[in-house]
């Protein structure tokens, strides 16, 4: 029977591309390979660029009362160095030599705040003492020591200030084996250029750990910059499982078509694109982001994903006896439609992710477009017209084909799964399935699940120094900044510190808050010591002019007051920076600051990394749902203009949201929180996923065009697209299942997450979508003909 007939435009459109392709491919081919000449030369160019402020949320109201009062209160952007001795306690000549001789070096590092550093040594570190005259601060160590005159007799008189001055447990570690030195960086110089974290690392390395960190000290750096650039080091290896994963793929693909040509054909056009992807990124003047670095690669998996289904209709057109020129025009006819639908679909896809307004991710969203947008190229076009120019030897094709058929034998129990009632028992399982997964993936926590870095494995320096240091220190690392604030020149108005004072009883007992440094504390300290040290004095002063004279007295420490006291400061310091840690607390400012209001000020949300981290989740969190809606909706409105049928819409899409709620549950039981990292990731099996439904159904569709009864069709579809819809779902997912080898705990949980991914879309593409296309056709049998989706007849 032959095909019906399709309208002409299409027809004419399809064939003037395919005369014009092949007649010219030659000049088409010398095109683009000047273009990836040119291309790879800027490729080269391409640097790590990672920033603090290119994770912030644009436009959020915790990232606005960060960027408000970024000066005035402590900087979510700090370094936390500790000098600890091995043996022993840090209270040596040695261990104080070696303190000075770091806090000095830091205080001279580029990008460093040298007024915030801060150390034993540090004139801003004061010692409040009630004496007879009354409240004295003093430099725990005056400016008059130098290392050199350091004696026993001074080193017992230091140690005994440190216990008074209250700094055990905050700038001296509890065990006293260890002294800690903070800094603050910023973001760019005096000339306006950005901190290169990447360098910065090196530098960190080079002149604080090589040079002050021997057998008798150890130097503990964690922060931002240090964890950023460690994430950088360990994404060069990115490359080396990249590379694995390719030669395992090359390997594969050769297994499955026993030829060298077309073995490289695919590769070598998907890296074709990686070229011009990485160049265009670099005329746009981006860099790519340590936590984004596995995207390339991912989209570099979609294109050989497409290059097996090339290879696939190739050989299957020249085991009917066609020559290598028809057969590859046959493949660009057939495979451009769905081709492009797929890609197309991955394109919005990525697009979508410019709805969370975090900068990082929108560059992701952007590199990642720019890669599919590029596949369109090299895959449909590029690769069916190289291959034109290959030629085989008589009996190959057959032999090929005698090999797939073998191999799809066993495919035939699965095409049986389209029977009506076998089918059934599908959907009840593919339903069961989907329920569980709804229920089990419904608490998954948005954000990081484990203390330290998330993105390095626990044994990692970085992890080992964040654990360490924050088990000897009481103040915490993480750390949530409210900020309290009033009219102008508030600075008699005792109500506002008395309110604060109530807000630090409440919520400083939340679980999870170590401590809290508050403006209204230092209240109570300051009141105490000008009062002889009486303990009823510990409270904020009712009196205006005493509230006010202590407040210009606090004013003098950074980070807790503005000048006009229109603003004040609580510091709560998390015991880790866990989602759910932060969460908790912030809830409890929330309900406060509900329950409690003061007429005339207001609480603000938030500052510090914690308070950073607290916008970064909420934004993920808000834009998780209706981000998913537009991909869905963008894949439901592509799918419905090429298929005209809602037929193919629901069994297109059903599967791949059992596929998505899937993925969800396994992300929950690897506890792995959905993040700015993690989010892409799931976003890009989605893309992947669809392209194994749309080809099984562009296929079903032809048959079906054909006259064939849909079970019919069906089996012929997963018989002749099955093997290749297996196999490149078994190939990537061991490609990157390699990553999970890697030092990166953030790519070893991504090769995790995606090996699962490929596997669970393709068992829904093979069962749950026939079994929908059976039932959707025995429920909504068609009237007409079926016409096929813009293909000409193969």
């Amino acid at each position: 029977m032959s095909s019906p007939a399709m309208p002409s435009a299409p027809v004419r459109a399809l064939a003037r591309a395919e005369a014009f392709c092949f007649t010219r491919r030659g000049l088409i081919l010398g095109v683009l390979l000047v273009l990836t000449a040119v291309m790879g030369w800027f490729a080269l160019q391409l640097r790590m660029d990672a920033g603090f402020e290119k994770q912030m949320p644009l436009g959020h109201e915790y990232i606005q009362t960060f960027q408000t009062y970024r000066n005035d209160v402590l900087g979510a952007n700090r370094l936390n160095i500790v000098v600890r001795a091995r043996e022993g306690r840090i209270w040596t000549p040695a261990g104080l030599k070696r303190l000075y001789e770091v806090t000095q070096a830091v205080t001279y590092l580029p990008n460093v705040d040298r007024l915030g550093v801060q150390s034993l040594w540090t004139p801003n570190t004061f010692v409040n003492e009630i004496t007879e005259e009354g409240f004295r601060a003093d430099p725990l160590i005056a400016g008059t020591i130098t290392p050199e005159q350091i004696t026993p007799e001074l080193i017992a008189g230091i140690r005994q200030a440190a216990s008074q001055g209250g700094f055990i447990g905050t700038m001296v570690s509890r065990d006293e084996a260890g002294a800690m030195v903070v800094a603050e960086l910023a973001e760019t110089d005096r000339d306006g250029q950005r901190l290169d974290y990447v360098a910065y690392n090196r530098i960190l390395e080079e002149q604080i750990r090589a040079r002050f960190e021997d057998k008798d000290f150890e130097v503990q750096i964690i922060g931002f910059a240090k964890q950023i650039g460690d994430i950088a080091d360990g994404a060069a290896s990115v490359l080396e499982f990249c590379a694995i994963a390719l030669l395992l793929t090359a390997f594969a693909v050769f297994w499955y078509c026993r030829s060298i040509a077309f073995t490289l054909l695919p590769i070598v056009c998907s890296l074709a694109s990686l070229v011009w992807q990485f160049g265009t990124l670099r005329l746009l003047g981006y860099g790519l982001d340590p936590l984004a670095v596995l995207v390339p690669f991912l989209v570099f998996a979609i294109g050989v994903s497409h290059g097996v289904q090339q290879i696939n209709f190739i050989v299957r057109e020249l085991a009917q006896g066609k020559t290598t020129m028809q057969a590859c025009r046959a493949s660009f006819s057939g495979l451009l439609i769905p081709g492009i639908l797929a890609l197309v679909t991955a394109f919005v896809t990525f697009i979508t992710l410019l709805l969370i307004p975090i900068p990082m991710v929108r560059e992701l969203a952007v590199a990642a477009a720019l890669g599919v947008a590029y596949k369109i190229v090299t895959n449909l076009v590029m690769l069916p017209v190289a291959a034109s120019y290959v030629t085989m030897k008589p009996g190959w094709a057959q032999r090929a084909m005698a090999i797939n058929h073998r191999r799809a034998a066993w495919l035939r129990p699965v095409a049986r799964l389209a029977e009506p009632r076998r089918a059934a028992w599908t959907l009840a399982v593919v339903a069961v399935v989907f329920g569980v997964s709804v229920w089990q993936s419904s608490d998954r926590v948005v954000g990081t699940l484990q203390p330290g870095a998330p993105e390095l494995r626990p044994e990692a320096r970085f992890n080992r120094d964040a654990v360490s240091i924050s088990t000897s220190f009481d103040t915490g690392l993480d750390w949530l900044t409210v900020v309290f604030e009033s009219p102008q020149n508030s600075c008699e108005n005792p109500a506002i510190g008395a309110w604060q004072d109530d807000f630090v009883w409440q919520v400083g007992s939340v679980e999870g808050v170590l401590s809290a440094l508050s403006f209204a504390g230092q209240m109570r300290l300051f009141n105490e010591g000008y009062n002889e040290g009486h303990p009823k004095m510990s409270a904020v002063p009712i009196d205006g002019a005493n509230y006010s004279g202590l407040a210009a007295e606090i004013g003098r420490t950074r980070g807790m007051l503005r000048g006009d006291c229109s603003m004040s400061a609580v510091h709560l310091f998390l015991a880790d920076h866990q989602a759910t840690t932060i969460n908790r607390v912030i809830d409890a400012v929330k309900r406060f600051r509900v329950a409690e209001p003061l007429p005339g000020s207001s609480i603000r949300l938030a500052s510090g990394n914690a308070g950073v981290l607290a916008a970064i989740n909420d934004e993920v969190h808000r834009s998780e749902l209706p981000m998913m809606l537009y991909v869905y909706g963008a894949i439901v409105l592509l799918v419905a203009l090429v298929y005209r049928d809602f037929r193919a819409v629901l069994a297109c899409c059903l599967p791949l949201t059992v596929g998505t709620f899937i993925g969800y549950w396994f992300m929950k039981e690897l506890q792995i929180g959905l993040t700015v990292a993690t989010l892409p990731v799931m976003v890009l099996a989605v893309g992947i996923g669809v392209d194994y439904a749309f080809y099984i159904y562009n296929r079903l569709q032809l048959h079906l065009a054909h006259g064939q009864p849909i079970v019919k069709a069906i089996e012929h579809s997963i018989l002749e697209v099955g093997a290749a819809t297996i196999f490149t779902a078994i190939t990537l997912a061991i490609g990157v299942a390699t990553w999970s080898f890697s030092e990166l705990k953030f790519q070893a949980d991504m090769g995790k997450l995606l090996a699962f991914m490929f596997m669970v879309n393709m068992v829904m593409a093979m069962t749950a979508l026939p079994a929908f296309a059976v039932w959707l056709e025995k429920i909504f049998p068609r009237r007409t003909a079926v016409r096929a989706p813009g293909l000409l007849a193969h």
